[in-house]
């Protein structure tokens, strides 16, 4: 395992589980933020489940390298549908480019997994 896992790993758990746990439990700022996509209650709780799922096959994926390296394919999808909604919502550049870079981010990180193993 190299450090670069370790550290997209880590970076990506440390962003993903205050956004799952604001979906989760409701935040108001998140719940108006995910109304202005067009998002639902209900598909907002749901992409907390599979933010909180993501993270936890990111972390296990630490131990077993192919769930470290599915989890990191869900994020990465998971995160581009992210773009997408913004993009269709017409969203500022700056506030589009933010799930962009973590599915970079989570690509990389599955990238990695298959060149050190």
């Amino acid at each position: 395992m190299t450090v670069a896992i370790i550290v997209l790993t880590v970076l990506l758990a440390i962003v993903l589980v205050p956004l799952a746990v604001q979906k989760l439990t409701g935040n108001a700022q998140m719940r108006q933020r995910m109304s202005h996509l067009g998002v639902s209650a209900g598909l907002t709780r749901l992409i907390g489940v599979l933010e909180l799922a993501g993270v936890a096959g990111l972390l296990l994926g630490l131990a077993f390298w192919p769930l470290g390296l599915v989890a990191a394919l869900a994020v990465t999808a998971l995160l581009i549908a992210a773009v997408a909604y913004h993009l269709r919502a017409k969203d500022d550049g700056k506030v589009t480019m933010v799930p962009l870079f973590f599915a970079f981010a989570a690509a990389a990180l599955a990238l990695l997994h298959l060149l050190a193993h």
